[in-house]
């Protein structure tokens, strides 16, 4: 299995920020235009983008739209996954049909299972889950309550439904440089057929090559605050992803 490198460009008041452990009151700015953050990114080397619009999540409609757009425009040729703020087939199908490659849905796979699944079947490819837990168990709404569903139970209850990825997040890690929780991602891998991408707590190349040897079906990275204060040097992390 291939593994691939997400940069992510978290979006707050049209602004690249990172935040720590998802607290909106923790957020650092990076960068003031997400559309040339997002071409340094396709210059870099990386071959996808991951774009959060952290205001929508906490909305429920999307809330950056003018700098997703922004970043679209500037990257024609990078795919882009987006997430924040997508909770019906409205949203879901205008953003896909403005260029979006793939759409997350979070919130919505907890609470709107018959959205979640009708968005599988509808847009084949196009749409991955996001389960960001905390101490195992799912997180909604810009990760301001928690379920009671565990992340592996969510899986399997999509076992069937054709999602293209799972992006899933360790919230106690997400922003902390902490390392990544590589033994729950590998364990949620391993519970299910659907690709697992790991996201929250790369430190450095070291985390890009630990899950990697894992060898449980993780089929990608999400890379943020390491990539940003240079922890991470692209070209290393992107040849760690091709060893």
């Amino acid at each position: 299995m291939s593994f691939t490198l997400y940069p992510a460009i978290d979006l707050k008041g049209g602004k690249v920020v990172r935040l720590k452990r998802g607290e909106m009151d923790q957020a650092t700015v990076y960068a003031e235009d997400p559309a040339a953050q997002a071409a340094a990114f396709a210059a870099q080397g990386f071959s996808w983008v991951h774009v959060v619009d952290l205001d929508g999540a906490f909305a429920g409609r999307p809330a950056n739209a003018g700098a997703v757009r922004g970043i679209l425009g500037a990257v024609p040729g990078l795919p882009v996954q987006l997430g924040g703020g997508i909770r019906d087939m409205q949203t879901a199908e205008a953003w896909l049909s403005a260029g979006v490659a793939r759409i997350i849905l979070g919130s919505a796979a907890v609470k709107d299972p018959d959205f979640a699944r009708a968005a599988c079947k509808a847009f084949p490819g196009q749409v991955a889950l996001g389960l960001d837990a905390r101490d195992g168990f799912v997180a909604t709404e810009g990760w301001a309550e928690t379920s009671g569903v565990t992340a592996t139970d969510l899986a399997l209850r999509y076992a069937d439904a054709g999602a293209a990825a799972i992006i899933y997040t360790d919230i106690a890690r997400d922003g902390m440089l902490a390392g990544v929780n590589v033994a729950q991602t590998a364990a949620l891998a391993r519970a299910t057929a659907i690709p697992v991408i790991a996201s929250g707590g790369v430190a450095g190349v070291e985390d890009i090559v630990a899950l990697r040897a894992a060898q449980a079906g993780i089929a990608g990275a999400i890379l943020g605050r390491a990539l940003y204060d240079g922890r991470v040097e692209p070209g290393a992390a992107l040849a760690a992803a091709r060893a």
